[in-house]
C-alpha cells in the first residue's frame, strides 16, 4: 500500500522533533557543564552594586531575587590546586542552573593554606587564589557573599583569634568567646577586615570594596556567644564591628551570618524556635536574631534551615517538613513588619544520615524552602531567597559531608533546583531574562 506524501511528512515529523528537543538538551549540558579556559583579557561582564529599597534587593532598577548556594571551598580549592580548573566548573555550572549568588569563605585563620598566617600577616599566594575566585565569577556573572570568619574550628574561626592572643600575652581569656569582647582580639579583626575591603585585586584590578562582582559581606558565620545569654556581649560586638565595615565600604551589603533563633527581647517569637518545649536552649545561645538585624548597619537579615539537627527525638518527616515552613514564614514576617529589610536563608540542607532517609526527602524539603521563598517574593515580600548547602562538582569528596550534593547527577534535584530559579527570574517579566538564565528558561521548556 502507497503512503500519502502528506503521512510521510507526519512520520518524520513525529521523529524529527523528539530528536532536535534530545539534541538541544545534550547540548544545553555540554555547555553547561563542559571545562572552558577563560581569558581574563576578554571584556568582564557588566555589574552593577545590589542595593536595597524597602524590604527588597534591586538591581538596575528592579527587584533581584536569589537562588543561591554555598561552595565554602572555593578559595582553598584554587589554593591547593594551583589552579581554577575546579571553581571554573562550579561557577560555569552554577550560572547553566540559574542560580545568582554564591556563598563562600574569605577567610583561612591559621593551619594550612592559611589566608592570615598570624595576626594582621597574610599569605599572598592564598590572597591571589581569593582574587581569582573573584575574577572567575564575575566572568561567570556570579555575586559572591563572601563570609569573614567562622564561629567554628573550622579554618580557624574565633578560636585561631583567642589562641593568637594568648600565645602574645595579650588575651583576657582562653574561653573562645572572648573574641567578642578582648579589645586586642577585636582589634586584630579590623585589622583583617580593612586588609580585605580594601585589597587590590591582582586579576582584576580593582579593589575589593569596589567590586560589584561581590553581593556582600558576612560578618561572622553561625555567631554564638553563650558565656552571655543575655546577647549583650555578640550585639555590641555585631554594632561596633558592621560600623567599622560601613566606614571603609559604602558599596557592599552587610549581614551578621546568624542561624536565625530569637533571644530574649522577643519573648513571642521564643515558640518558634526548634522544640521550645524541650528547654530554651535555642535562646540561650547569645544571638537574638530580631535585635542583631536590627542595627542600621545591617543592611539584611539572614537566618539557616537545619530541621534534621535542631529537632530531636522521634519527629517524623513531615513534621519537619512543617516546621520548615513554619520557621521560614516566622521570619518573612520579622521581615516584612518590624525589620522592613530583605531577609535571606543562607543556608539551608538536609542530611543523608538520617536513618530514614531517602533521596526523594531532599526533594521535597528543597521544594517546601522554595515555594516559600516564591510565595513571598511574588507578594513582594521580605523573602528574598535562599542558599543550599553545599554544592560540588565531581572529585571534591574532601570536602563533603552529609549535605552536599553534585545536583546534576540527580536529574529531580537537578529540575528542581533549575525550576526556581526561573520561576524567580520571571518575576522580573521575560525582557529582563539575560544570558544564561534566559538560554535555561528556554531549554527547560524545550527538554
Amino acid at each position: 500500500m502507497l503512503q500519502h506524501p502528506k503521512s510521510k511528512m507526519v512520520g518524520w515529523n513525529s521523529l524529527f522533533y523528539p530528536i532536535v528537543a534530545f539534541a538541544s538538551c545534550l547540548v544545553f549540558i555540554y555547555f553547561s557543564f563542559g571545562d572552558f579556559s577563560i581569558n581574563y583579557n576578554t571584556p568582564r561582564p557588566e555589574l552593577d552594586f545590589v542595593r536595597v529599597v524597602g524590604s527588597q534587593f534591586v538591581v538596575e532598577g528592579r527587584p533581584f531575587y536569589v537562588n543561591g548556594w554555598n561552595s565554602y571551598w572555593l578559595m582553598d580549592q584554587v589554593a591547593r590546586d594551583r589552579g581554577t580548573g575546579k571553581v571554573r566548573a562550579m561557577m560555569r555550572a552554577g550560572s547553566k542552573m540559574g542560580l545568582t549568588v554564591c556563598r563562600t569563605w574569605a577567610f583561612n585563620d591559621g593551619g594550612y593554606y592559611a589566608l592570615q598566617t598570624s595576626p594582621g600577616r597574610f599569605d599572598e599566594r592564598i590572597f591571589q587564589a581569593l582574587d581569582q575566585v573573584i575574577a572567575e565569577a564575575n566572568q561567570q556573572g556570579i555575586r559572591l557573599l563572601l563570609c569573614l570568619v567562622n564561629n567554628l574550628q573550622a579554618y580557624g574561626g574565633k578560636s585561631q583569634y583567642v589562641q593568637w592572643a594568648m600565645e602574645e600575652g595579650v588575651g583576657l581569656s582562653s574561653s573562645n568567646d572572648s573574641f567578642f569582647y578582648d579589645p586586642s582580639i577585636r582589634r586584630y579583626f579590623k585589622s583583617y577586615v580593612k586588609t580585605i575591603l580594601t585589597r587590590k585585586n591582582t586579576v582584576t584590578g580593582v579593589e575589593y570594596r569596589d567590586d560589584p562582582t561581590i553581593f556582600g559581606w558576612e560578618l561572622i558565620n553561625e555567631p554564638r556567644c553563650m558565656t552571655d545569654s543575655s546577647g549583650d556581649t555578640l550585639h555590641d560586638w555585631i554594632e561596633e564591628m558592621a560600623t567599622f565595615m560601613k566606614s571603609i565600604d559604602k558599596n557592599h551589603l552587610l549581614t551578621v551570618g546568624l542561624e536565625g533563633f530569637y533571644g530574649p527581647t522577643s519573648p513571642k517569637r521564643l515558640t518558634v524556635n526548634p522544640q521550645p518545649e524541650l528547654g530554651e536552649w535555642a535562646a540561650l545561645l547569645g544571638s537574638d536574631f530580631i535585635r542583631n538585624s536590627k542595627l542600621s548597619t545591617i543592611d539584611f537579615a539572614s537566618a539557616h534551615i537545619y530541621p534534621d539537627h535542631w529537632l530531636k527525638g522521634n519527629i517524623q518527616f513531615e513534621d519537619k517538613l512543617e516546621y520548615t515552613s513554619l520557621w521560614m514564614q516566622s521570619h518573612i514576617e520579622d521581615g516584612d513588619k518590624e525589620l522592613k529589610k530583605p531577609v535571606m536563608f543562607t543556608e539551608f540542607g538536609y542530611s543523608n544520615l538520617n536513618k530514614d532517609y531517602e533521596p526523594s526527602q531532599r526533594d521535597r524539603f528543597f521544594k517546601v524552602v522554595f515555594d516559600v521563598i516564591y510565595g513571598s517574593a511574588k507578594k513582594n515580600g521580605s523573602g528574598a531567597g535562599t542558599f543550599l548547602w553545599q554544592l560540588l562538582v565531581a572529585g571534591m569528596e574532601d570536602y563533603n559531608d552529609d549535605f552536599g550534593m553534585v545536583p546534576w547527577e540527580r536529574p529531580s534535584m537537578y529540575r528542581i533546583i533549575t525550576e526556581h530559579s526561573c520561576r524567580l527570574a520571571s518575576l522580573g517579566g521575560s525582557a529582563h531574562m539575560k544570558g544564561d538564565i534566559k538560554d535555561l528558561c528556554l531549554h527547560r521548556r524545550i527538554c
